[in-house]
Formats: structure tokens, sequence, C-alpha cells
């Protein structure tokens, strides 16, 4: 089995955004974009360098990127759960779009920016699209103007994907599979519904046998940490919000001398712990 997970930021920059595995961004980009978008070339504008780890420059993992239109790309990973996510999306978007000149620049130098964020998260609730695009459009006709085409976000949430192999079909269905279950395929053993895509094929086999120096395992494992013990600190949160819920209701309905039998039924607290408020 793949020894990385490839959602930490390390681990995915470093298949991803690597001179060597352009072909992987790349695919991974056009299985993103719409059909009428594809891009052909890619160039790397932040590659992966072991020399920025070593000196710790590299706080910040997204990969910019742009194609053989001048069209910029900015793909960031994340893991770990954020309220303000759409916020932070915004702002990438913000830096990458404005960076593209410098102070004095002429505006119509600017090209085309667009933000992937692939989030193992679920950020938008109510339903079960784990890909969207948000674009400014006219609010009463929906149109979309040529002088104002400058944004695209899109969001995948890994969470949402509930596809089984037998079910996957296309490449960024291949894609997702793969980032949420690397840690069961090996390079010799890849199922056939991911051979599809050779470029999916070809990220298993790196990323089996990728290797970490004690600095970057040192990151990587940092990260990982971050993300266990943030997910631990989200699930106490929510126990403790249903606890605290669960005694309120309790005290009322004790306050309205309602039996200890169904004060428990309705609470799940026991008897000691309802004597007790």
């Amino acid at each position: 089995m793949c020894r990385l997970n490839p959602k930490v930021d390390l681990a995915f920059k470093k298949l991803f955004g690597s001179e060597e595995n352009k072909d992987l961004l790349k695919s991974l980009i056009n299985s993103i974009m719409p059909a009428e978008e594809q891009l052909t070339e890619i160039e790397l504008k932040n590659p992966y360098n072991l020399a920025d780890y070593m000196e710790g420059k590299l706080s910040i993992l997204d990969i910019k990127a742009v194609d053989e239109k001048g069209k910029w790309y900015d793909i960031e990973m994340q893991v770990e759960p954020l309220n303000y996510y759409g916020q932070k999306a915004l702002f990438y978007w913000g830096k990458v779009f404005t960076g593209q000149i410098e102070s004095g620049g002429l505006y119509s130098q600017l090209n085309k920016t667009i933000v992937i964020s692939i989030l193992d998260f679920i950020y938008f609730p109510g339903d079960n699209r784990y890909h969207r695009i948000v674009s400014p459009r006219d609010i009463e006709t929906h149109e979309k103007y040529p002088g104002l085409d400058y944004m695209d976000l899109h969001f995948v949430e890994l969470g949402k994907f509930k596809k089984e192999l037998k079910e996957v079909k296309t490449t960024l269905d291949r894609w997702i599979t793969f980032l949420n279950n690397a840690y069961k395929y090996e390079k010799n053993k890849i199922p056939d519904e991911l051979v599809k895509d050779k470029e999916v094929k070809e990220a298993i086999e790196k990323l089996d046998v990728m290797y970490l120096s004690q600095k970057e395992r040192e990151y990587y494992e940092a990260a990982q940490k971050a993300a266990r013990d943030s997910a631990e600190a989200l699930r106490t949160a929510i126990e403790d919000g249903a606890k605290n819920k669960a005694v309120e209701m309790a005290k009322t309905m004790k306050k309205n001398n309602e039996p200890f039998e169904k004060i428990s039924m309705y609470t799940g607290l026991s008897k000691e712990e309802i004597e007790k408020l």
C-alpha cells in the first residue's frame, strides 16, 4: 500500500507540484475543468523544491501554474476544516490575480485566474455535489460578461464522494478515489477501474515508492498530527455541545416534573446524572 497520504500537503505538492510530474497535475486540472476549457501545456510557477523545505521557506503549500493561453491556476489541498475557507480561497485568488503584474503594470496584462480547492471536509452542506464552480454572473440574467470573466473558484469536497469502484466512470472520479483510498493500493495491484487513466496509475506507482528526507518526514508527520488533533478537537466540541444541549433539556423537563425514565429517554442521560442537576 502507499506509505504516504496524498492528502497531506507536503505529499500532495511533491506528487503534483514537481517538474517531473507535470502530466499528473495537468490530468488533475483537466479532470476538474469543463470540456471546453481543457489545457494542453502547463508551466509550474512554484515547483516543489527540497531545498525550500530544508530552509523552512514553504509554509503555504499551494501549487501555482500557468497554461498555454496564459491562464493562471492555484491548486490547494485543505485537510483541516475551516469555517472561513471561502475567504481564504478568495484571498488566494486575489494574490495570484494581482501578482501577475508589478506596480505600474497594465491591467490589460491580467489573465483569468482559477482557484481549485480540494477539501477533505464538507464546506457546502445541504446537497451531495462533490464538485461545484463559483463564478461572477449577472444576478438577474445569469449572463457571464467577457470583460469580467477573470475568476472561477472550483471546490472538490472529497467527503461527499460515495461511489464504489464499480461506479467510477470519469477521470475526476478516479482522482478522488485515489486521494481518498491511496492507503489501499500497491503499485503492482492497482484496481482495473483506476488504470484506465495512465496518470492516475502513475500517481499510485510514484506515491508507493516516494522517498522523504528526514526534514520532509518531520514536516509530514507534524502535518498529520495537526490534522488528527484538529479532528479530535472538532469531535470533542460536537460531543460537548450535544451534552450541554441534553443537560439543558433535562433541567427543563425535571423542572416540569417529568419522570426520570422519560427524561433519560429524551436526553440519553443516566438517572444518576439527572439527579445531580
